[in-house]
């Protein structure tokens, strides 16, 4: 059965390079042969290979004015020699028996990792959390490693997400209530007013933002609403106050409006938060919203990562965090940067029970996953080795 399958495959190669004037070469048909091979012995039994499609694609001009051949299951950049497999649906037996036979991966509990895959789904537990647990050349799991530790790993991941959301949502509360309250002051309660582009720092360069902005809290104030106190505030006093409809704006709306707010309304705000300037307060409120976000929409927050920077503190001088080209590998674009935020973002007390419950997380998972290292764990989520130290000094 295997001769005659790939004799139909040498025939259909043929088939296609004629018809599409495509060159491939002799070495070139022996690789994709040699992944067909592979593809034949990873199959679940004899039958698959039956249902195995291949299409050949040369991702380059074809010579003579021909076209492409088109095709998913495999294509083959021959600039590049490599070869890709699309993804195939695959029932939880079959991506139990990959796990196990192709990848190396202990299931000690087939009936409970079935169960896992179900409630879970592959892509979010396995294609989430695999890359700390592998042997890169092998692209392999390492040897030992089971699947009760993946799932461990993800319901801390799940678990720190909690834990973030918790603390950002307290500093989200106070900004929107300093916000509300600084502008109010100067320009008064009226909805008028900060929807009027002129009474933030209005310039050329940011008027389309600021529309764009002011548009968008509009709507959030329009009736009919889903939100009651926006609908009672409209019909009895034909005004929604800044104050109520902080509640229903969201922390990037309060963000960008504490981002093009004028510097005295900047200015105050910040002096609610030890030591932080106006300008370090945004990039502390962006980070924190973006942190949000991920933590919100159930994304993976363990590798969080962002394309901003957080600002340089003394958190960073004293925790002697190491510098490449004069920039801190950590506390920058990372997760340690949101917990520096949270730092300086709430008060003590709070810092040193978020601190207390993170170490706690870390410690837990580090007894779950014998084959994770503490080391990798931190250098994973870009934590320093002594991050726990970070409430020993002073925000200064």
């Amino acid at each position: 059965m295997i001769t005659i399958f790939f004799r139909v495959m040498i025939i259909l190669i043929i088939r296609m390079t004629r018809r599409n004037k495509i060159r491939i070469s002799h070495t070139e048909t022996h690789k994709l042969l040699l992944l067909l091979t592979k593809c034949c012995l990873t199959s679940m039994d004899i039958n698959g290979i039956l249902h195995v499609v291949v299409v050949l694609r040369k991702l380059a001009m074809p010579v003579a004015g021909g076209v492409p051949c088109v095709g998913s299951t495999f294509f083959m950049p021959v600039s590049e020699r490599k070869y890709y497999m699309a993804k195939n649906f695959l029932t939880y037996e079959q991506q139990l028996h990959i796990l196990e036979y192709d990848k190396q991966l202990a299931i000690p509990n087939h009936e409970y990792a079935t169960k896992k895959l179900e409630e879970l789904s592959y892509y979010s537990l396995i294609g989430g959390y695999k890359s700390l647990f592998k042997h890169a050349p092998s692209n392999k799991y390492i040897h030992g490693v089971t699947f009760d530790e993946l799932v461990s790993f993800y319901y801390f991941d799940e678990e720190l997400r909690t834990l973030f959301l918790k603390y950002i949502l307290h500093v989200e509360r106070h900004i929107k209530s300093m916000f509300s309250y600084h502008f109010c002051e100067k320009y008064g309660e009226q909805q008028s007013m900060y929807l009027d582009i002129n009474n933030y720092n209005h310039t050329r360069k940011n008027h389309h933002e600021l529309l764009r902005l002011t548009h968008s809290i509009q709507k959030v104030i329009a009736t009919p609403s889903k939100y009651a106190y926006i609908e009672h505030s409209v019909n009895t006093y034909h005004n929604v106050p800044l104050w109520v409809a902080t509640n229903a704006l969201t922390f990037g709306q309060i963000s960008k409006m504490y981002q093009y707010a004028t510097t005295d309304i900047r200015t105050k705000i910040s002096k609610n938060f030890q030591n932080v300037s106006e300008k370090q307060l945004h990039q502390f409120i962006n980070i924190i919203g973006k942190c949000r976000n991920v933590c919100a929409h159930g994304e993976r927050l363990i590798s969080f990562r962002i394309n901003e920077t957080n600002p340089d503190t003394q958190l960073h001088q004293k925790l002697q965090i190491m510098k490449n080209n004069n920039h801190y590998i950590y506390g920058k674009q990372d997760l340690f940067a949101v917990v520096i935020a949270l730092r300086y973002m709430i008060n003590n007390d709070e810092f040193r029970l978020f601190k207390t419950a993170l170490s706690k997380l870390i410690k837990t998972v580090i007894k779950q996953c014998p084959h994770l290292t503490e080391k990798q764990l931190l250098d994973n989520m870009g934590f320093p080795a002594n991050w726990d130290k970070i409430s020993r000094y002073r925000k200064i």
